[in-house]
């Protein structure tokens, strides 16, 4: 023999063979992969048939004895079949012997497995031919079982036909697909079952009730849980006695007309697992009962509404036109021909210009059950203010309606904390949670403002749908109105609708403008569009300011707030009176000067009109400071001195026109 060292190297040595388990170890963990569970204690390779109780997955525990195998050791390995006639499981095995068989070995190994074959038949044939008149002797000789027969009672169900052995063993007959009696299950009083030793079970069934007139067809697992089908729906339900028979009975039944299967939602989950399996097989519908470690039957005996889980109010998504317009619909309303029940509703305008009060205004009439807002009734509800800013101010704002409304009760209101993006999982599920945890049934939920619960651009008709399907879901989740507050365009031709995408307005079933008062007009409220009915005439409002009972600043002073009143239309035409032009000059530099104030009332110092007049409305140094000249009497500061608008305060002026002056702060509260 050559020496391959001097190929190899001295050192060189044949590696050892891999590990193998025993010829027993390795058919014992076949057969679990296979699904028997229950098996034999020794593994005896002597070429007979060997019987063994196999409870398989599905159906574990049984003590009669449908596991059989054969085995032999031979040449080439130990070589055989196994598998478990109930189950209809039958497996060729090989011994892993950690290289290829030689063309011989393999020969006599298929030898081998043709004789196990003929012997496994052969003894099955015979067994199944000994058993088949004691199966129908039994059956036959058996008494028709009562309700009260103690498993039949602890259950809850009929026997429907079910039948009694002498020693009070309830018997329940399986049938193949041919409609021959081919086992029987004996239940205990206990509700332990067995199965007749050596009858066929695979692909066995039994059906209770009739297919006359159905409109569904079960398949479950055991008699109690079919039982309990049936009568829960008056609908048949085949037995399918074990969940690994599934597969195999809805094959049979695989056209008949919407066959579903329930499943029993067992702890390891195999009832589920082969009702999967039977559906990818057939296109079965499958139901899983909801609770772990419970079938059909417990569920229902744990109170539960079974024949809602079975057969569930399917939606009629066509409905005939004769149908539909059958019933009247009137439009429901929050507000009677402003704010509309169950719709997507838009509140617009630019800042500081009241859209917050206007709001505002109808949630508190909404939330605290007042009768009426302008004339027009209101339902009284539950609203959320999602509130993205100003949370000090609408503290003072709800406090000043509160004051102004003493008839209101208590508000069924909520406001939130801070913002969120809505159009997004989490801001979604954090606005909906919250409402949930608090128990509110909401009528009606405020978005204000829109831009700051957004996540993206108001301008991109893509982040606009994103934040409409969140509104969508608010509303179907809730059977509520959503009110979206919003800003319109900062040019003036852009006044009169929302800022931002075009797929706004598309999308609302309302929308209302706000246009601020000026030249001492009030402000307007406008419908722009409200869905499904004539739009309503503009309504005029002033902001009333309210010092608030109790609320002092840090030095002492009263805090003030307004609240939203009603009033008369404009006239057609208000003459500017000569000192308004100034005036407005004179807000616009206030504005720009942080809106200082003193003894309550708008300030603005000499310093900072000028620098206004230089930098923003473009006069020289020499024109500024002749316009901030009280004594120059065709400028700014001598005209609004004369007109008793202003006052002399400190080193600039002073608003002293009640008037003008609470209308200025309004606007900066807004």
């Amino acid at each position: 023999m050559a020496d391959i060292t001097s190929i190899l190297g001295k050192d060189w040595s044949p590696p050892e063979p891999p590990n193998r388990d025993p010829p027993d170890v390795q058919i014992k963990d076949a057969m679990l992969k296979a699904g028997i569970v229950t098996l034999p204690a020794t593994i005896l390779m002597d070429g007979n048939l060997h019987r063994f109780s196999s409870g398989t997955k599905g159906a574990p525990g049984k003590s009669d004895k449908p596991g059989w195998y054969i085995f032999h050791q031979d040449v080439g390995g130990s070589v055989g079949s196994f598998g478990c006639w109930r189950s209809g499981i039958s497996i060729n095995w090989h011994e892993d012997i950690g290289r290829v068989r030689t063309i011989a070995e393999e020969m006599a190994h298929s030898r081998r497995l043709s004789e196990a074959k003929v012997a496994r038949d052969a003894a099955h044939a015979r067994e199944q031919e000994a058993t088949e008149g004691v199966i129908d002797a039994i059956w036959s000789g058996g008494t028709g079982a009562t309700p009260d027969h103690p498993y039949l009672a602890r259950k809850g169900i009929q026997p429907h036909g079910a039948r009694v052995t002498g020693d009070g063993r309830l018997m329940v007959p399986l049938y193949d697909s041919y409609g021959a009696l081919s086992s029987i299950q004996y239940i205990q009083h206990s509700g332990d079952k067995l199965y007749h030793a050596g009858a066929p079970t695979k692909g066995a069934f039994w059906m209770v009730g009739t297919m006359d007139n159905y409109h569904t067809l079960y398949i479950a697992e055991g008699f109690a849980t079919a039982a309990t089908i049936h009568e829960t729906t008056g609908q048949p339900c085949i037995v399918a006695f074990s969940a690994s028979n599934l597969p195999d009975v809805a094959q049979t039944f695989k056209d008949a007309k919407n066959v579903i299967i329930v499943a029993d939602n067992d702890e390891h989950g195999v009832g589920m697992n082969y009702a999967t399996q039977a559906s990818a097989k057939t296109g079965c519908a499958v139901v899983e009962i909801p609770i772990v470690k419970m079938d059909a039957n417990d569920y229902l005996l744990a109170g539960h509404d079974l024949l809602a889980l079975l057969q569930p109010v399917k939606d009629q998504w066509l409905i005939p036109a004769d149908e539909f317009c059958s019933s009247p619909a009137p439009i429901r309303w929050l507000v009677k021909h402003w704010i509309q029940s169950d719709a997507l509703l838009m509140i617009h305008g630019p800042s500081g210009g009241g859209k917050t009060f206007v709001a505002l205004d109808w949630c508190l009439h909404v939330a605290a059950g007042l009768a009426d807002w302008n004339n027009n009734k209101v339902r009284a509800g539950s609203v959320v203010y999602l509130a993205g800013e100003g949370h000090h101010g609408l503290r003072g704002r709800i406090a000043a309606w509160k004051q102004d409304h003493p008839e209101a009760g208590k508000l069924s209101m909520w406001l939130s904390r801070a913002g969120c993006n809505l159009n997004t999982g989490p801001g979604y599920t954090k606005v909906a949670s919250s409402i949930r945890d608090m128990d509110i049934a909401p009528s009606l939920i405020v978005v204000d403002t829109l831009h700051r619960f957004l996540e993206g651009d108001e301008n991109s008709a893509q982040d606009a749908k994103t934040m409409l399907d969140a509104c969508s879901l608010l509303m179907r989740d809730f059977n509520c109105t959503v009110l979206l507050v919003h800003h319109t365009g900062v040019s003036d031709e852009a006044q009169h609708r929302a800022r931002g995408s075009s797929a706004w307005k598309g999308a609302l079933d309302g929308e209302i403008s706000i246009v601020p008062g000026k030249d001492g007009r009030p402000i307007e409220i406008i419908q722009r569009k409200m869905k499904d009915t004539e739009e309503a005439q503009p309504i005029y409002a002033i902001l009333k300011s309210i010092p608030i009972s109790g609320w002092v600043d840090e030095d002492g002073e009263p805090v003030t707030s307004a609240v939203l009143e009603i009033s008369e239309a404009p006239s057609a035409a208000i003459k500017e009176s000569p000192w308004r032009k100034h005036l407005k000059t004179f807000e616009r530099a206030w504005f720009a000067s942080e809106c200082e104030e003193r003894e309550g009332m708008p300030y603005v110092s000499r310093s900072a009109l000028q620098r206004f007049l230089v930098i923003n409305e473009g006069l020289s140094e020499g024109v500024a400071s002749s316009w901030c000249n009280p004594a120059n009497a065709t400028n700014l500061i001598s005209i609004l001195l004369s007109a008793e608008i202003l006052s002399a305060f400190d080193h600039g002026w002073i608003v002293v026109n009640n008037t003008e002056g609470s209308a200025l702060m309004m606007r900066k509260l807004s």
